[in-house]
């Protein structure tokens, strides 16, 4: 059964984030099976206590297990690690009924 991860990020430098992070995310990304549906830093709040200024991504991916594959992956730790440097992050997974 299908799997998201939905991840809400204020972004603190675009530039090394993009760099830095996201572009060997979305290569190992696709190595675990998950497939970008949404990229975009133009996320509005309509309810609740966000506020502005934050990006959304939504990956969609074969199953749970493979979410939990990739983020606790040994190869997806140092990324991890940047990202926590250049981000304000929530993630979640989500996953279909």
């Amino acid at each position: 059964m299908a799997a998201y991860m939905i991840i809400l990020a204020r972004v603190r430098d675009r530039v090394r984030f993009l760099q830095e992070y996201a572009a060997p995310a979305a290569a190992l990304v696709a190595r675990f099976g998950g497939e970008y549906l949404v990229r975009s830093p133009r996320t509005r709040t309509l309810e609740g206590t966000l506020g502005e200024g934050w990006s959304s991504v939504v990956s969609k991916w074969p199953d749970r297990d493979s979410i939990e594959r990739f983020w606790t992956s040994p190869d997806y730790a140092p990324l991890k690690a940047v990202r926590q440097g250049l981000a304000d992050c929530h993630v979640l997974l989500v996953e279909e009924p």
